[in-house]
C-alpha cells in the first residue's frame, strides 16, 4: 500500500483573544510541502496603544514578503539569512513609520517581532520585544531568544534579594517593553548569526506574550506528555490550558507549534533561477498578448465563414400547364425559361 512521505516539518498555528476586547497579534506560518524550508513570522500589537493590530499585521506582512521573495536562496546562500532577517525588520519599521506619517492618528503604535527560517535541521532567528521563542528536547524546555522588557531585570533584583519573589512576579512594569518596532530606532534586537541546530523529535513554539499567562512548567508538561503527537494536537492542548485558565485579563495568545520529524538529505533542493536566465523548453511557452490581439483571435475563431451572395430575382416559367416561376440570378439577362431548362 503506498504511503504520503512523511514532511520534514510538522506545523501547527493557533491564536485565541484571551479576554481583551481586540485581536492584535498577527502570525503566518509557511512550510510547503516538498521544499527543506519554512517561515514564521509572528507579531504581537502593542496592546493599549492606537491601531496595535493594524501595526502587527503591517509587521507580519512586510516580513514575511520579503523572507518569501528570498526562500528560493536559502538554500544556496544560506549564509545570507541572517541578512534577510535583518533587512525584513528595518523595512517593516520604516513601512510602520510612513503609515504613522499619513496617520497621525496611529502614533504610538508598534509591534513585536519573531521570524524563523528552519532550512533542514537548522533555525534562524529575528526578535525584537519579548515575544518568547521556546525549544524542547529530553523533557526540558528553554526560551531561546533575548526578553526585550523589564522582566529580565526585575527577575535579577529578584535573584539578588532586591526584590522580593512576590513582589517582581506581579511587578507592574514586568511588561514593559525595551524594544519594539514603532517607526522609530530599534533599541534592541536578536539576530544570532549562526543557526541553531534541531534534533529529531525537537519541538519549537514561537508565540505572543499571551502564553506566558501559563508557567513555564505547565508550557513544558504539556510538552513532555504530548511529545510523539502531531502539531495540531500540541496546539490543541495549549489552548485549553489557556482557556481552562479563565483569567478575565487573558492577553491575546498566538503561537505556532514545529516539530522536526526526521532529517533526512534533501533530494532535490528548489533552486532560484539565475538572473538573465532564459528557458531553452519550447514544449509549451506562456505569453501575453495585448486585449485588442485576444478580440481579434476570439473574432476570428467565433465568426462562420461567409460565402459570396449574389441577388437573386423570380421569373416566369411557360409550357407547363398551368405556368410556373422560378428563381434565377439577378446578374442574368433576362430570358424566357422553357419547361425542363431547354
Amino acid at each position: 500500500m503506498w504511503r504520503s512521505p512523511e514532511p520534514r516539518f510538522d506545523v501547527a498555528s493557533a491564536i485565541c483573544q484571551g479576554g481583551r476586547d481586540y485581536q492584535e497579534d498577527a502570525i503566518v506560518a509557511d512550510f510547503p510541502f516538498g521544499a527543506d524550508s519554512g517561515v514564521v513570522v509572528l507579531a504581537d500589537g502593542m496592546g493599549g496603544h492606537a491601531a496595535g493590530d493594524v501595526a502587527s499585521k503591517i509587521v507580519v506582512t512586510e516580513v514575511f514578503s520579503e523572507l518569501k521573495f528570498e526562500s528560493a536562496n536559502f538554500g544556496d546562500f544560506e549564509g545570507e539569512i541572517p541578512q534577510y532577517l535583518t533587512t525584513a525588520a528595518r523595512n517593516a519599521n520604516e513601512v510602520v513609520r510612513d503609515h504613522v506619517k499619513r496617520h497621525p492618528d496611529t502614533r504610538g503604535m508598534g509591534a513585536t517581532l519573531v521570524s524563523l527560517v528552519l532550512v533542514e535541521n537548522r533555525m534562524y532567528w529575528m526578535s525584537i520585544g519579548d515575544s518568547p521563542l521556546y525549544h524542547f528536547r529530553g523533557g526540558k524546555m528553554k526560551q531561546l531568544n533575548e526578553d526585550h522588557s523589564m522582566a529580565p531585570q526585575i527577575d535579577f533584583m529578584v535573584q539578588s534579594g532586591l526584590l522580593d519573589e512576590e513582589a517582581g512576579r506581579n511587578h507592574p512594569d514586568r511588561n514593559c517593553l525595551t524594544s519594539v518596532i514603532l517607526g522609530d530606532r530599534v533599541a534592541k534586537s536578536d539576530c544570532p548569526k549562526t543557526p541553531f541546530e534541531l534534533q529529531v523529535g525537537d519541538i519549537v513554539v514561537v508565540s505572543s506574550d499571551g502564553l506566558q499567562y501559563l508557567e513555564e512548567a505547565q508550557i513544558q508538561k504539556i510538552l513532555q506528555r504530548y511529545r510523539r503527537k502531531k502539531a495540531a494536537e500540541i496546539a490543541g492542548h495549549l489552548l485549553e490550558a489557556i482557556e481552562a485558565l479563565a483569567d478575565p485579563d487573558q492577553d491575546n495568545c498566538t503561537f505556532s507549534v514545529i516539530k522536526l520529524n526526521h532529517n533526512k538529505p534533501v533530494i532535490r533542493a528548489i533552486r532560484a533561477k539565475p538572473v538573465g536566465h532564459v528557458d531553452s523548453h519550447t514544449a509549451t511557452i506562456t505569453r501575453v498578448v495585448e486585449l485588442d490581439g485576444v478580440e481579434k483571435v476570439a473574432a476570428k475563431a467565433d465568426t462562420p465563414a461567409i460565402k459570396e451572395v449574389r441577388p437573386i430575382k423570380t421569373v416566369k416559367v411557360t409550357g407547363n400547364k398551368p405556368d410556373s416561376t422560378q428563381e434565377v440570378e439577378a446578374a442574368e439577362p433576362p430570358a424566357k425559361l422553357a419547361a425542363g431548362g431547354k
